[in-house]
């Protein structure tokens, strides 16, 4: 049962939200071959100012073993 949870900079409406969610969930459902019923996606909007200390440095950085595709930039 995959739950996706996507961080974004804000400023995105909820319904470029929901396309985005749509997408990724359909992508998935696909690729892992499982039930649309089974897949639930989050998004949580992350401040510019905030994107180093928030993602990058604890998700990116601090968790090099479960990053599967890794960013083209260095914000640090």
């Amino acid at each position: 049962m995959p739950h996706i949870i996507i961080k974004l900079v804000s400023g995105r409406s909820d319904q470029v939200k929901h396309q985005i969610a749509e997408a990724v969930a359909q992508a998935i459902i696909t690729s892992a071959n499982t039930k649309e019923t089974s897949v639930s996606v989050s998004i949580e909007d992350i401040e510019p100012d905030d994107w180093t200390e928030k993602v990058y440095k604890p998700d990116i950085i601090g968790k090099p073993e479960t990053l599967v595709k890794k960013p083209g930039y260095n914000p640090l």
